[in-house]
């Protein structure tokens, strides 16, 4: 039962680290829809402020998620720190499940990661050595490490609530993995709690109150972040349909302006492709 391979092979994920090494002064991000952050302090101090917060410091290896959609500064202290940096992105950007499901803020001292020291030591190797290949490498590993973190938060008890603490759950995961593998399947909410091996009331409480949505909401989101992918990549309208679990390209069309008050084809041109803005 893999948790991730449908979310994973649907909503494309792409990594790249722009910083690795000695870090002599702060960095700015500005606020990016849709983009996460990731921030590996491996020796010496360092701070983060968001937007025009206060700033936290730090003094121990650990590890920096961020996905809130706020510019945000990352520095060292004036003796200097040694940092690897870098961002990432899913398909259909914060419309995309995993996306959403991701904490804004996350702090994690490394010696925590114990299960990830192995990629963490490649990742720190590659960074202080300077050999051919030495950037398409970090970026490689940079994805692998926003897997390897996808399976932490899901195991670890980090998330408490939301997609990723579902798929945490031993039963809810059954179901949920069914809509992502299947999403033109005819769900019901008596097949998912089949699926899941619950009751129907029992299943849509403990959905709910998990996922933060009913059943249905949250399939209807997942099937919409789908068909936006799809038409990113071109896909026809009439082909999509199908794919998504709706019977006609007009009833796609008719559950597409509902949500985002736009056509399908409106939308694609205003989003005006994958780093577009109009990723509601």
């Amino acid at each position: 039962m893999d948790r991730l391979a449908a979310l994973l092979a649907n909503f494309h994920l792409a990594a790249s680290v722009f910083h690795a090494g000695a870090l002599c002064h702060d960095t700015r991000h500005p606020a990016e829809a849709g983009t996460g952050y990731v921030h590996i302090l491996s020796r010496g101090t360092a701070y983060l402020a968001l937007a025009d917060g206060p700033a936290r410091r730090f003094d121990a290896p650990l590890l920096v998620l961020l996905t809130a959609a706020d510019a945000h500064r990352f520095g060292p202290d004036p003796q200097g720190a040694e940092t690897l940096c870098g961002s990432f992105r899913f398909g259909a950007g914060t419309s995309g499940p995993i996306y959403r499901a991701l904490p804004s803020l996350l702090v994690i001292p490394l010696d925590r990661l114990t299960g990830m020291s192995g990629l963490l030591e490649m990742m720190l190797a590659e960074m202080r050595e300077e050999r051919c290949g030495r950037q398409a490498a970090l970026d490689r590993l940079s994805e692998l490490l926003i897997i390897r973190l996808l399976r932490y938060l899901m195991d670890s008890g980090e998330v408490d609530s939301g997609l990723l603490a579902g798929m945490a759950h031993p039963k809810l995961a059954k179901a949920l993995i069914a809509m992502h593998d299947r999403p033109a399947t005819n769900w019901s909410l008596t097949t998912l709690a089949t699926e899941a091996g619950m009751s129907r009331a029992r299943f849509a409480s403990v959905f709910h109150g998990t996922i933060g949505q009913p059943p249905a909401e949250y399939l209807t989101h997942y099937r919409l972040s789908l068909a936006k992918t799809m038409l990113w990549d071109g896909v026809p309208l009439d082909a999509i349909a199908g794919r998504v679990g709706y019977g006609s390209p007009s009833a796609l069309a008719k559950m597409f302006r509902r949500h985002t008050g736009l056509s399908p084809l409106q939308w694609r041109r205003h989003a005006g492709g994958r780093d577009g803005p109009a990723l509601a």
